[in-house]
């Protein structure tokens, strides 16, 4: 079985207790944090091996690994193979810095987006920025009716019953 499917039977198991996932997710989302604050030391570096050294060198179990390499996925510049990874499966972690810091914010993950390696990254106006252009990517903005007494769109000047809005 494939590590990224072992990874989400256990993190989303619907049989597990509740307190179970609890303590499961506060430890990952721990190691996580960790994590980011590490490679976020060095935004440049990309840093590379197998799932497992990847695992001893953060000091993190593999499936801890395994669920950081899935989140982390949609910031790569190079996304690896996680569906089909295994302990020896080469990975690496070369993130685009803008990408990663927008995908922390749409996930809704402060403890992330808040590390305070992002300022020596981004400044705060920088970051401000990210986070409102994240937040409204995802806002939907209906467009205004046009009511048949209201100005025709156009800019005809005209009703819009008599203009544009003629059948």
């Amino acid at each position: 079985m494939a590590l990224l499917e072992q990874w989400r039977k256990v993190a989303y198991d619907e049989t597990a207790d509740r307190n179970t996932l609890q303590q499961i997710w506060a430890a990952y989302f721990q190691e996580e944090k960790d994590i980011y604050a590490q490679i976020l030391k060095t935004p440049d570096e990309t840093v590379s091996g197998t799932v497992k050294e990847l695992a001893d060198k953060f000091g993190v179990s593999i499936m801890t690994m395994t669920g950081f390499l899935d989140g982390i996925n949609d910031s790569l510049k190079t996304p690896n193979p996680i569906e089909e990874m295994e302990e020896e499966t080469q990975v690496q972690l070369g993130f685009d810095k803008e990408l990663l810091y927008k995908n922390m914010v749409a996930a809704e993950a402060d403890w992330l987006y808040g590390l305070e390696e992002w300022d020596d990254i981004f400044d705060k106006e920088t970051q401000k920025a990210l986070y409102k252009e994240q937040k409204s990517s995802t806002t939907v903005v209906k467009e205004a009716k046009v009511y048949p007494n209201d100005p025709c769109p156009c800019g005809s000047g005209k009703k819009y019953k008599k203009c544009c809005g003629k059948k």
